[in-house]
């Protein structure tokens, strides 16, 4: 039995000559690898092939990963099994590799918990067994091709950034879910001594600031709130503090609610930084769809499609509703209208058109974000392209909505014969043709009741023959005689 050993210096092929380590359990193996001389008399080296350079050496590993058979592996087998002839079984660790090698080169492949510990055996007893390798030289190829390895993968790799943009906008609204959570919780705890300043100050970051300079509401006076606020605010903090009908707190109080502020504003800080990282990345990454919709609205849409290159897969029809599943399987459960828009309802474009106007230019918008976004994947600029004349084309459809929309639409009125000008849309005159057609029938039909079914049903019968027979329980269609003359009857009538 052969036994195939793949290491970071190179293939070797090793041949079984202690046949009993087949018969024992795979615990009794390791037996036989304890030192290099029961190794040397079980095993021996048939032949090794050395990698050329780390090239070749990292292409050949990234095979073995994929449980690929490379250029390298092939020449090896081919020349030390194939050409010799050889008709004995491959020990080899990965199945899926050894059915490949199986068939492709048809060798006799042989796989199980023995023989990988036979293999584990001989990794032991590696240096012992290949002579001119040292440890030290096998660490540092090894070093080497892990670097390279990892190197080679965060190049091809499409998700090597995405996942920095799907964890920093999830991260930003996180920090948006607290800064409101911290903003309520200091204007409710501060609201007990100064209840009027939440009316004055909205702003949470202005709110921290303010609360850490005033402190206590007596001090509002000595505060230099002009550093941060107009003076009309001031003036207005300055009166509403006078007469404030806030409870007193103690200096303990005070200091946890100060603590909380400063809280507040290094986290409000921090969401600066982290938006302007944002930015700067989604700049980078996808360009062309950040300059038509802006980053958060990109990033949003990158984050919900868990990549730049699955986002560039979907649709115009899917961009349009990404963010919108619920609405979307509750609208097919229910037999309802389905959603026009999801994530990019918030984007600007969209946001300035009227209402009714929304689902077309979301529909416009998304058509042109999944260029711009194929563009961002497959291409290789990192600047915007295709998107200059995107955002023109769906700006002109805006102003053109717009301004269609400020003149008043004329209502289309079909016209049932061209040549009479006779117009019958939506129940006009439908009173007098069911009248007419009633009496029609009545001339061909004795039976009124015959009569009063058929006539609704009846109201075109020369634009569709075959709506003759909608009634089918009450007229056969097989009545030639009797259809002829109802056919013959309504044309006269209508003709009228």
């Amino acid at each position: 039995m052969l036994m195939l050993l793949e290491t970071p210096a190179g293939y070797g092929l090793f041949k079984l000559t202690n046949d009993k380590m087949l018969e024992c359990s795979a615990e009794e193996v390791y037996k036989y690898f304890e030192d290099s001389d029961t190794a040397k008399s079980s095993v021996c080296l048939k032949s090794f092939m050395k990698f050329k350079n780390s090239e070749d050496a990292v292409k050949e590993a990234n095979c073995l990963i994929e449980s690929r058979l490379g250029k390298g592996l092939r020449k090896f087998l081919t020349k030390n099994i194939l050409n010799k002839s050889l008709t004995d079984e491959l020990a080899i660790c990965d199945k899926a590799l050894g059915m490949e090698i199986q068939n492709k080169l048809n060798i006799n492949v042989c796989f199980n918990p023995k023989t990988s510990e036979i293999i584990r055996g001989l990794r032991m007893q590696f240096h012992e067994l290949v002579t001119g390798l040292s440890e030290e030289d096998t660490r540092s190829m090894a070093l080497s091709l892990s670097h390279s390895l990892t190197r080679f993968k965060l190049k091809f790799s499409p998700d090597k950034v995405d996942v920095m943009i799907v964890q920093a906008i999830g991260l930003l609204d996180d920090l948006d879910r607290e800064v409101n959570k911290f903003g309520m919780r200091l204007k409710e705890w501060y609201g007990w001594h100064f209840p009027e300043l939440d009316k004055i100050v909205s702003d949470n970051l202005l709110y921290a600031k303010v609360v850490k300079m005033i402190g206590m509401r007596e001090n509002a006076k000595n505060a230099k709130l002009s550093d941060l606020l107009p003076d009309d605010v001031c003036k207005e903090i300055l009166q509403a503090s006078e007469i404030s009908m806030g409870s007193e707190i103690f200096k303990d109080d005070l200091e946890s609610i100060t603590e909380l502020a400063t809280r507040l504003e290094e986290l409000l800080e921090y969401r600066q930084t982290l938006e302007q990282y944002l930015k700067y990345r989604m700049n980078v990454i996808a360009p062309n769809l950040t300059y038509m919709v802006g980053e958060l609205i990109a990033a949003r849409l990158l984050s919900h499609s868990g990549s730049l290159m699955n986002l560039a897969k979907h649709p115009a029809s899917t961009v349009q509703i990404l963010g919108a599943e619920k609405a979307l399987f509750r609208a097919l459960k229910t037999r309802s209208n389905t959603p026009k828009y999801g994530i990019i309802y918030h984007a600007g474009l969209v946001g300035q058109t009227s209402p009714k106007h929304k689902g077309k230019i979301s529909r416009i918008l998304a058509a042109k974000l999944a260029l711009c976004v194929r563009v961002d994947a497959l291409g290789e600029s990192d600047k915007p392209t295709v998107a200059l004349e995107n955002k023109k084309y769906v700006e002109n459809k805006l102003v053109q909505l717009l301004s269609d929309g400020n003149q008043k639409r004329k209502l289309f009125k079909p016209t049932f014969n061209n040549d009479k000008k006779r117009i019958l849309r939506s129940g006009y005159k439908l009173r007098s043709v069911i009248r007419l057609s009633a009496r029609s029938l009545g001339a061909v039909i004795n039976d009124p009741l015959v009569v009063f079914c058929l006539a609704p049903c009846c109201v075109w019968p020369c634009v569709s023959p075959s709506l003759w027979a909608c009634s089918p329980v009450l007229v056969s269609p097989s009545d030639s005689g009797l259809l002829g003359s109802m056919r013959g009857s309504f044309s006269g009538v209508l003709s009228d």
